[in-house]
């Protein structure tokens, strides 16, 4: 079929013999007429011949010069007249022909598809090869749709009759994000069982967008550059440390049990200077970032941030326990669970037996252990009860706390923990479960007066065993292995992350800083910002299309949403290299605290030799080869990010987070939600909108759906409309027992159906104002927006457990509207075909 650029081609050579005059002459040029298609579709014109765009010069050319030459026009018109009546028929008939060539277009989208798919720019940059590839890999909506009828988000979770069947997109495909067994990307864990690997394999179905950030966080810490940058150098040395399990596993529990000589030694041991309680935890608290007692954090009240106020402070909450334990209810009161207690038993004996404990002695202090981390728990509570009860964020005094809780030398305490911080009494601190500290306070003065356990020093050895909990992440294989032993045998069946995965979450742990700012670096911020404002304007415009209760229902949710701000979330102060390398490499020496005398001290303690808190000056060294001692620094950074979070008032970013936040009337998109592979600054932008602009879209619903759900009639009715989609496509619509969608899941479906609604118009708006963009595999702009979003299967959120159908088959439900996808999806092997309306 002769295109319709050759027809217009054709008239145009036509009428370049006829005589060229104009009716009346201008000194401005007639504007540039063209055929504008519609607003949906603002694509690149195919490319024209070179001799069409010759002739077309050529004739405007002919044209100017006719109409600067007023005799001439005069000498022709008896021609113009004559000629008129075949000048209006073919005017008529070229607008006739085009029209009817666009009505043919646009009524047969599978003829507009080939024509456009083959004619975009390419996209050849790295990125775009490796989506390329992948793409090509995976089953294609447009190619293949019987595979998007076949099975819901995460499997058989929500199909009473969960048969069907369909291959799993990317399943098989090396490298591939949702493919673990792609060994460039996934490296397993030798020797677990083939249970664990199915369930891994089942869920990585679903695509994890953290997990997507740690693999990119690990390529960053892997690659080679930036050799001089010394704070990144000790970062990724630190990493690489983590990673070298033959020096780990050689070096055994030596350095541990180095390090409890440090501590004044240990009964178990036979070797103890009988330490003072307060002067150990002062030393775990300060150096070691572990509080056997209590916990200890930084964060603001509440209360003040209501009131407009930032300021943050010390809250102590009951620790975590290292004995399992259960609430009962009706005693309100917490137990340890009796059918756990053998497989903890097991496991504390198993820990002694590691660290060398001789067997004639280890039970004593295994059953010690054990007796006071069971009276310990009575007194911890559950977060419900505790905010039924409103004992969160109760605010005192140090002072006033050393007079509940006497056992601890609180501000002794708190401020080796937080050096070099001056801290005085009358500073205030929140409290998660005073009864608790009360409680902890009366059961520690209890043990210390107990005179025939002085020589076996119970509460040292609670404190150890807690140190150990802590550093178990730094020791050899068999104190892990102990661990998850205890795990599974508390029913825990949650996967074992990779080496890799736990190293990079414990170098970001101490080294957040430094990846902030590589992260920061290699994030496309132009390309974000765009995109979000883009999307944001997007689902402004959806709201608007929203049936509402009433006008002022609109009006409400629209004055909420227009006071926010949404942007990329950032550092508002970057640092320099050079800054963030004197941060990690200068001297930091903490001094002698002074002795501090309270009043309210119990002065019934047993007085033994207390630790020696001489001056300890801290810099930050790596070494290649001894984790242990790397991991043992990165504690002491990870204290000292506290001391910062007290001090400033600026909130710092979180390199970890994934999704979109309010603080304030800002809407804050995480740097950590930009990254390859689901989205790169050189992808085509069909590819950033289908797939990272349908997460943010998805993200902000999310955030205002409370609003809109209870404002908007429009929830129900286009859940249940693309339910009806899914079983009559599916052929369910016939079948018994099919239940119908729950709250829950119309208001998902609701969400991510608009969701792509949403990313679709604001891509179609951005290609409005920017019609150029490059494309993949020679595929339309549409059809690459549809096929990348087809790929993000069901994404890692809180959410994703309310989805009742495969999120690819959104594309079936926006394809309803024929005009909307460059071709129709039918599935061959469905006997029945229904015509579906527009949701």
């Amino acid at each position: 079929m002769v295109s319709w650029l050759s027809q217009l081609h054709f008239f145009v050579s036509l009428a370049h013999f006829l005589p060229q005059l104009s009716v009346q002459p201008s000194s401005q040029p007639e504007p540039e007429r063209g055929l504008q298609p519609p607003p949906l579709f603002q694509l690149p014109l195919p490319t024209q011949d070179p001799s069409e765009t010759h002739q077309q010069t050529q004739l405007r050319s002919e044209l100017q010069l006719s109409e600067s030459n007023p005799d001439h026009q005069h000498q022709a018109k008896p021609v113009w007249i004559r000629q008129r009546r075949l000048l209006l028929f073919l005017g008529f008939s070229f607008c006739a022909a085009t029209l009817g060539l666009i009505c043919y277009m646009y009524k047969n989208p599978q003829n507009r598809s080939n024509n456009q798919e083959g004619t975009e720019t390419p996209c050849l940059s790295p990125a775009c090869q490796w989506a390329s590839a992948r793409l090509s890999s995976s089953a294609d909506p447009f190619t293949q749709p019987c595979d998007y009828f076949l099975f819901t988000c995460g499997s058989d979770r929500l199909s009473p009759d969960s048969g069907g069947g369909g291959r799993q997109r990317g399943q098989g495909i090396p490298g591939h994000p949702q493919n673990r067994r792609g060994n460039a990307v996934w490296p397993e864990r030798r020797g677990r069982s083939k249970e664990i690997e199915d369930r891994g394999l089942r869920e990585d179905k679903i695509l994890n967008r953290k997990t997507v950030l740690l693999q990119y966080l690990r390529e960053i810490l892997e690659s080679n550059d930036r050799p001089g940058n010394t704070a990144v150098q000790k970062a990724k040395g630190f990493y690489h440390s983590c990673l070298d399990t033959k020096s780990i596993e050689s070096a055994g529990a030596e350095p541990f049990l180095t390090l409890i000589q440090k501590l004044g030694g240990w009964a178990v041991s036979g070797q103890w200077n009988q330490t003072d309680l307060n002067s150990t935890l002062s030393l775990l608290m300060r150096d070691y970032a572990t509080f056997p007692f209590f916990n200890l954090y930084v964060g603001k009240d509440p209360n003040d941030i209501a009131r407009g106020t930032t300021k943050r402070y010390i809250q102590i909450d009951q620790p975590d326990l290292l004995i399992p334990i259960e609430w009962n209810s009706k005693t309100h009161k917490s137990q340890a669970k009796t059918q756990t207690l053998r497989p903890f038993l097991a496991s504390c004996q198993r820990y002694l037996a590691l660290l060398g404990a001789p067997p004639s002695s280890s039970m004593i202090h295994v059953g010690t252990f054990i007796s006071l981390s069971s009276e310990l728990a009575v007194a911890a509570a559950p977060l419900h009860y505790r905010l039924s009860k409103g004992q969160l964020y109760q605010r005192m005094t140090i002072k006033e706390l050393q007079s509940q809780a006497p056992a601890i030398d609180w501000l002794g305490c708190l401020q080796a923990a937080f050096r070099p911080l001056s801290l005085i009494e009358d500073d205030p601190v929140l409290l998660h479960n005073l009864p608790y500290i009360v409680q902890m306070s009366r059961i520690i003065g209890k043990w210390l007066n107990k005179h025939e356990l002085s020589t076996s020093g119970p509460l040292h050895t609670y404190m150890v065993l807690n140190l150990l909990h802590t550093l178990t992440p730094a020791l050899d294989s068999r104190f892990s292995e102990t661990a998850e032993s205890l795990s599974a045998a508390l029913g825990n069946t949650e996967e074992v992350a990779p080496r890799w995965k736990d190293c990079v979450l414990e170098t970001e742990r101490g080294f957040e800083l430094v990846l902030t700012d590589l992260l920061s670096e290699r994030t496309a911020h132009r390309e974000a910002e765009e995109i979000i404002q883009n999307i944001f304007s997007s689902f402004k415009s959806k709201l608007h299309e929203l049936k509402w209760t009433d006008q002022e229902s609109l009006q409400f949710v629209m004055k909420k949403v227009q006071s926010l701000i949404p942007r990329l979330w950032t550092t508002k102060k970057s640092s320099s290299e050079a800054e963030i390398d004197l941060l990690f490499s200068k001297v930091h020496c903490r001094p002698n605290p002074p002795k501090t005398h309270l009043s309210s001290l119990n002065s019934s303690w047993k007085q033994t030799a207390p630790l020696t808190l001489s001056p300890v000056c801290f810099q930050v060294t790596v070494s290649t080869h001894s984790f242990f001692s790397n991991y043992v620094q990165l504690l002491s950074l990870w204290q000292r990010r506290w001391r910062k979070l007290l001090t400033e008032e600026t909130e710092a970013v979180d390199i970890l987070s994934v999704t979109p936040f309010l603080r304030g009337n800002e809407l804050l998109f995480p740097m950590g939600m930009f990254v390859p592979p689901l989205f790169h600054p050189t992808y085509p932008r069909a590819m950033n909108y289908g797939v990272m602009g349908f997460l943010i879209a998805k993200d902000i619903l999310h955030l205002i759906l409370p609003d809109i759900y209870s404002q908007s009639q429009t929830v129900r009715a286009v859940g249940d409309c693309v339910w009806a989609h899914y079983l009559t496509v599916t052929e369910k619509a016939g079948r018994g027992g099919v239940f119908s969608l729950t709250a829950a899941q119309q208001q998902e479906a609701w969400v991510q159906y608009s969701a792509l609604q949403i990313a679709l118009q604001a891509y179609h708006q951005s290609l409005k104002n920017h019609p150029r963009d490059t494309s993949i595999s020679g595929l339309s702009h549409t059809r690459l927006f549809l096929t990348s979003f087809s790929q993000v299967n069901c994404d890692s959120d809180p959410y994703h457990e309310s989805m009742p159908l495969e999120p690819s088959f959104l594309i079936t439900v926006i394809c309803a509207k024929s005009d909307l996808c460059p071709t129709s999806l039918q599935c061959p092997n469905k006997t029945q075909q229904h015509s579906l309306q527009t949701c």
